[in-house]
């Protein structure tokens, strides 16, 4: 664009505002702009929207460290001993901030941990994607 705009001569803020309006956006349309192929909608029905918790939500790599610890904005969380794996230290785990502010901690597929967003372990009632 740049380039374009020094070719038509203009140097302020005003002319390349009409650039784009008046010439710019009709001749890009013109070319772009076509019909649909077929009918109807390309979006297709979500099957599961439990899984949108884990991807509407800020991913974090941490290291395990002693206790099955993980340290995460200023806060310590435990992550508690499973039928699977005795420990996770060293173990690179993903926290996840979710959209509620609950953090989770996931191992792989397995989900290790989840808590409240002042890093209390919530036990009663697992998010629906776990």
């Amino acid at each position: 664009m740049p380039k374009e705009l020094a070719a038509w001569s203009i140097t302020t803020m005003a002319e390349a505002n009409r650039y784009i309006e008046e010439v710019y956006r009709p001749a890009f349309n013109e070319e772009f702009m076509q019909p649909p192929k077929d009918n109807g909608s390309a979006f297709v029905a979500l099957r599961d929207p439990g899984v949108l918790d884990d991807i509407l939500c800020q991913e974090y790599e941490r290291v395990a460290r002693r206790g099955n610890c993980v340290r995460f904005d200023g806060l310590t969380l435990q992550t508690p001993a499973d039928r699977h794996r005795c420990h996770y230290i060293k173990a690179k785990v993903k926290v996840r901030r979710h959209m509620d502010g609950t953090l989770t901690i996931s191992h792989g597929p397995r989900r290790l941990a989840w808590h409240a967003q002042n890093g209390e372990e919530l036990k009663d009632e697992w998010p629906a994607a776990a």
